[in-house]
């Protein structure tokens, strides 16, 4: 079962954000409760998935709510994820780090094949594998010399491109943050690090979170906590929890911010929820007494999401900055991968005070007093810049509002959509799967514990009449599911 959250609204599973300290554990920590979609007159089954993986060929752990599980089950269990422990400690990963930094050049070894620092005793070992010398600016830069876990639900290791990181941390440093909390941000950590090299006053300070423990080998444990972002759990349990506190605490007058680049297929409500949760940490920890007042954060995410993330933080805004990636064929800025670079900068920071890039294309707009891409017009008409993806956007009269350059104004619908979108559905909206209604979505319908139509095209009555014929049943029987496939076509109609 894909439980991804790209499609989870047409599939009637729904994350539901309670108390993680009783829910079982898979090798990711605490699982995460979701509810399925229900037949006729009954409610929806509950069942426990791993929150880090949306697909259950990386985590195969599923259990409903009310299952009763067997002695020898929750053995096989604890066995598995036992299984799944580190070979080292972080502290025993540090303490070899610091060894294998004073052995001479020719003994620097790092094994591609384990993804491991090779001690001396150990090449012998290693022989069969592919192995190289490391030198120390290698050292420096883990996130090139770690092979990059490529799977887009749960790891999605895109690492920033140097133009993208230089830009987060110039704009950080001159709003005058001297803590960067790195969530899942491997090579702005790495940036840091290296400026602070360079430079000999004002040292920036930075904790990196991730769920990549290969960084434990790089990294002390007041630099680096092996974190889920999507629970909001610490391997390192309270010690780790400590780390985060002390490092979040302004005490000494060092301002703080956090940066996360969660995986692109990832559940936006329990992000927000973990990313939420930080915030209240670095809250209690203040002195100002303002409890309306937010940890700052910048939440890197592709613009399509934009309704989900306000949805879950209101004080959120997205910024026009294009950011890109070395490692992804498509996530580029410019005209090297697509036209323009789909992922965006979310945050509760002031957008006139994140300042924009002359020389890249971006421009100021007086009007809505904030930073945009050159090709995004003011429209007088809607009193905004209204260009999500890069393009610029045309004014319809009759929507009263600006539309994409590729979209014409349907007649039939009443809206306007792509040239040839299927009649009769409401472009941007996927509709109640519940009763059939396009104007809520099904967690919201008033029918919901009456009724439901089934996702999958099964046949549902209600008033003795047969829904299965449903325009909305009819368009998903040809779509593929998974969450691949649903941001594909988000990433094509924005095009």
């Amino acid at each position: 079962m894909d439980i991804t959250e790209a499609n989870n609204d047409s599939l009637g599973i729904e994350v539901l954000l309670e108390s993680v300290k009783t829910a079982p554990c898979c090798p990711h920590g605490p699982t995460l409760l979701f509810e399925k979609g229900s037949k006729e007159g009954q409610k929806g089954r509950r069942f426990y998935a791993c929150s880090a993986c949306r697909d259950r060929k990386d985590c195969s752990f599923f259990q409903w709510e009310d299952e009763k599980v067997s002695k020898a089950r929750l053995l096989a269990r604890e066995a598995e994820n036992l299984s799944k422990k580190h070979l080292f400690t972080h502290q025993e990963y540090f303490k070899r780090f610091q060894q294998f930094a004073s052995l001479p050049l020719d003994k620097k070894k790092f094994c591609q094949d384990c993804q491991i620092l090779l001690m001396p005793a150990e090449h012998s070992a290693h022989s069969a594998h592919r192995t190289t010398a490391i030198t120390v600016a290698q050292l420096r830069r883990p996130s090139i010399l770690l092979r990059p876990l490529n799977n887009k639900k749960n790891n999605a290791q895109y690492l920033f491109s140097n133009r993208s990181a230089n830009f987060l941390l110039d704009t950080l440093a001159g709003l005058g943050y001297m803590k960067v909390l790195c969530v899942g941000t491997p090579r702005l950590q790495e940036l840091i690090k290296l400026r602070n090299l360079e430079q000999k006053h004002e040292q920036m300070r930075s904790l990196l979170l991730d769920i990549d423990f290969r960084y434990a080998q790089f990294y002390s444990q007041d630099e680096f906590c092996h974190y889920n972002m999507f629970n909001h759990h610490f391997f390192g349990e309270e010690a780790s929890s400590a780390v985060l506190s002390a490092f979040v605490s302004e005490l000494d007058g060092e301002k703080v911010v956090m940066v996360a680049d969660p995986p692109f297929g990832g559940l936006v409500k329990p992000l927000a929820n973990s990313f939420s949760l930080i915030s209240q940490t670095w809250k209690k920890l203040q002195n100002s007494g303002d409890s309306n007042v937010d940890m700052p954060m910048i939440w890197i995410f592709p613009y399509f999401f934009e309704p989900r993330i306000l949805e879950c933080l209101p004080s959120f805004t997205m910024l026009d900055y294009q950011v890109d990636y070395d490692n992804h064929p498509l996530y580029k800025h410019g005209k090297t991968g697509r036209r323009q670079s789909p992922v965006r900068l979310f945050t509760n920071i002031s957008p006139k005070d994140v300042v924009l890039p002359k020389a890249e294309g971006y421009r100021f707009c007086s009007v809505c007093e904030r930073y945009m891409w050159s090709q995004n017009k003011h429209c007088a008409k809607c009193n905004l810049c209204p260009s999500k993806d890069g393009r610029e956007w045309k004014h319809c009269s009759t929507c009263k509002k600006c539309v994409k350059p590729s979209w014409k104004h349907c007649h039939i619908c009443g809206h306007c959509a792509l040239p040839d979108h299927p009649c009769g559905l409401s472009q941007g909206k996927e509709g109640c799967f519940n009763c059939g209604s396009l104007e809520h979505k099904s967690r919201s319908c008033p029918l919901k514990d009456t009724h439901r139509i089934s996702s999958y095209g099964r046949k549902a009555k209600s008033g003795g009449k047969e829904l299965s014929h449903h325009p909305l049943l009819k368009l998903k029987a040809k779509q593929k599911s998974g969450a691949a496939c649903r941001v594909k076509k988000l990433v094509a109609q924005s095009v």
